[in-house]
């Protein structure tokens, strides 16, 4: 290896020792501010640290870094002996370790350290090393959470420990946290290539059935034969199938654990630098608090745990600077003077719930109320519903602004991260006792199952575990209130929207009995009507990019299994939404009722059938749907029709046998029939128009605008 490809690797393994070291640092630091009692336990930890990272910058040429390090030893050494820690003293580290991490973080950009905080510190810390009183140093931006997913462009995330067993020994192998991103990516494809290949064993096992049931129409023939060598080729290449799909979804799924047990991590780790944060707060408003960890030790998946950091850093401020008192009014009221933050994880079912507690004087809900009507909004007289006011951008009840408090931002963004998770946060306090805000998200961010739905002509996606129910409406279950819609049920009035007006896509026609989807966001609810549901499945799921940094009530984009992609919709977003909208058409008015074209529709493929159907009814037309032509023309005869659409090729009566007798009746001789079928031959064409047959669709070239065009120049 070359002298500058050494130094690099060199820089490289001391950068990722010193951010190890640099939350060392603070939590030792933190717990000797807490208890200075405990010097001659916890200032040889801090010194092995110091020494440590000493050692790694002199080989990696960081003089600066090693010169800082040593003047600290100087200052922490003496308390080991009896010398008090003063606050100044303490400062003083403080400052340090946060100029260590920032000098770490333009070592990384290749920046050089003259003119940095730590070059600026190096006077005060010779100074403090002397025994001199130490100086008040200038702030030093402290650490922050780091994106959950940063650009390839952008500073590569440090590797993670994974154990790995050797000779008997568990040693620590780092393997970076990129690559188990993309790991991870590809396990989640593979689950949806499995999905994809239940889709074509499926088919499979209808095709043989189509052939066993030809069969038996030509049985006695010589086609017998034949189609009888087919089913049983279609059965033995099913049994192959089938055996290469089990042991497939065996082995993905045995990967698809071990990614994910390989990405775990504990909760405890992801709320690393929330005390120190807590502590700053704390120390610039004259407070005391002390933060806990329950539930530590929960394993989570280190992407989960990113991208919660940033919303647990808005909340943990928070709760210092808004929840807790000062210590003097803590102790009017039987309070400790220090304060209490909790932050606590545990599992339930499929999902993760993270609260942070605090134990402060609670909301303030006249307050809330009282900026939020000199805002112009709508103020709920519901206190549960009040205390959600806290999460609107740009209300604060603050008395003024400062670094952490007074700019109405903070909520909002932890309410929009969290949501971005597919997940809500709830609040809710105690007058006097403390406030509690908890996080529900779920346990995995790669795949999901979901609720596929037609809305506006697009495919959309609903997190399943987001979706309380499936209803079929009638103007029964409808009452309008104070003029909004609300779905009516035994114990409340659920707010009722159509999700094509809350996305601002083209509405369908009304229907007589619309679908709609019951949606729950923690304890809210609202039923959105849609064009039609459509199926639930797994899908793969996938950011929306850096470039795409907010859309309205989308969290993120799903994978479906054949590969075609749908927008993932925040089902905590749409609930907000619909209790707002204004009244809305769900249903067909008497006259428009009457005015409804009613279509005879023929097809003995069950899929194309609903297919066809789908499209039909989301265009306004009644469907009578059958299975079959004999059952079409008994139908067509029993109650009339304004069109019908066929198959050719079906049992009993085929399409063009129907479009014969339809043209043979005196009392149809003139309704419109289209042949929609996979015949293409010439011949076939002018067989069917021959027969009668208003219009000839080939499927192979069908979508739903030439059917609808075709009907509409008919009727």
């Amino acid at each position: 290896m070359d002298r500058d490809r050494l130094a690099q690797a060199l820089l490289d393994s001391f950068l990722e020792e010193l951010e190890g070291h640099v939350v060392s640092l603070n939590r030792d630091l933190l717990a000797l501010e807490q208890a200075p009692a405990r010097a001659k336990e916890l200032i040889p930890g801090l010194l092995r640290t110091l020494h440590s990272v000493k050692g790694a910058s002199r080989a990696a040429s960081a003089a600066m870094v090693e010169n800082a390090c040593h003047r600290m030893e100087e200052v922490l050494e003496p308390l080991i002996h009896g010398r008090t820690p003063t606050p100044d003293l303490f400062e003083l580290c403080f400052a340090t370790v946060d100029a260590l991490d920032d000098a770490g973080r333009r070592l990384a950009a290749r920046q050089e350290l003259a003119g940095s905080p730590l070059e600026a510190l190096l006077p005060q810390l010779e100074q403090a090393a002397h025994g001199l009183p130490p100086q008040a140093p200038a702030p030093v931006p402290g650490p922050s959470p780091k994106p959950s997913q940063p650009p390839a462009s952008e500073e590569a995330e440090p590797e993670l420990p994974v154990p790995a067993q050797v000779s008997g020994e568990t040693l620590p192998v780092r393997v970076s946290g990129q690559k188990l991103d993309a790991l991870l990516g590809r396990s989640g494809e593979l689950r949806v290539a499995m999905l994809r290949l239940e889709g074509h064993a499926e088919s499979l096992e209808a095709l043989r059935d189509d052939v066993a049931g030809l069969r038996e129409t030509v049985r006695g023939t010589k086609s017998e034969t034949t189609l009888r060598r087919v089913e049983l080729e279609l059965a033995r290449v099913a049994r192959v199938l089938a055996q290469d799909r089990r042991a497939l979804f065996q082995s993905s799924t045995g990967l698809d654990d071990e990614v994910r047990r390989s990405r775990m991590l504990p909760f405890e780790e992801g709320c690393t630098g929330l005390e120190r944060a807590a502590r700053d707060v704390a120390h610039g408003l004259g407070r005391r608090v002390r933060m806990e960890v329950h539930g530590g030790g929960l394993d989570l998946d280190r992407s989960l745990l990113q991208s919660l950091r940033e919303p647990l850093l808005h909340l943990v401020r928070n709760a210092v600077a808004h929840g807790l008192e000062a210590p003097e009014e803590r102790v009017r009221h039987g309070k400790p003077e220090e304060g209490r933050v909790v932050l606590s994880a545990r599992l339930r079912g499929s999902r993760v719930e993270v609260a942070v507690e605090d134990d402060g004087r609670g909301l303030d809900l006249e307050a809330l109320r009282e900026r939020a009507r000199a805002r112009g909004l709508e103020v709920p007289e519901d206190d549960e519903e009040a205390a959600r006011l806290v999460f609107l951008p740009g209300l604060s009840t603050a008395a003024k602004v400062t670094a952490v408090s007074g700019r109405g931002v903070g909520l909002d963004v932890v309410r929009a991260q969290v949501e971005a998770l597919r997940g809500s946060v709830e609040v809710a306090f105690k007058a006097g006792q403390g406030t509690r805000f908890t996080l529900d998200v779920p346990l995995t961010l790669s795949t999901l199952r979901v609720l596929l739905v037609a809305v506006g002509g697009q495919t959309l996606a609903l997190a399943s575990e987001g979706v309380d129910r499936l209803l079929r409406l009638s103007p029964s279950d409808v009452r309008e209130v104070e003029g909004r819609m609300s779905w009516v049920t035994p114990d409340a009035l659920v707010p009722l929207a159509s999700l094509a007006a809350v996305l601002d896509l083209p509405a369908g026609p009304p229907k007589a009995r619309p679908s709609a989807v019951v949606l729950s966001a923690g304890t809210a609810q609202a039923a959105l009507v849609v064009d039609e549901v459509i199926a639930e499945q797994e899908v793969l799921v996938r950011s929306l990019g850096s470039r795409v940094k907010r859309a309205r009530h989308v969290a993120a984009a799903a994978v479906m299994p054949d590969g075609r992609m749908a927008l993932l919709l925040s089902p905590a977003s749409l609930v907000r939404a619909a209790g707002g909208r204004p009244s809305a058409h769900f249903f067909p008015t008497p006259k428009e009722q009457a005015a409804r074209r009613r279509v005879v529709l023929a097809d003995d493929s069950p899929t194309t059938r609903m297919l066809e159907q789908s499209i039909l009814e989301g265009a306004g037309y009644d469907v009578t749907a059958c299975a079959d032509g004999a059952e079409a023309w008994e139908r067509l005869q029993a109650g009339g029709a304004d069109a019908m659409v066929m198959d050719v090729e079906m049992p009993r009566m085929d399409g063009f046998q129907v479009t014969e007798a339809v043209r043979a009746s005196p009392r149809f001789g003139r309704v419109p029939v289209v042949l929609v079928t996979s015949r293409e031959k010439p011949e076939d064409k002018a067989r069917g128009l021959q027969a009668g047959a208003s219009a000839y669709i080939v499927k192979s070239a069908f979508d739903p605008t030439s059917l609808l065009e075709t009907l509409r120049r008919l009727l």
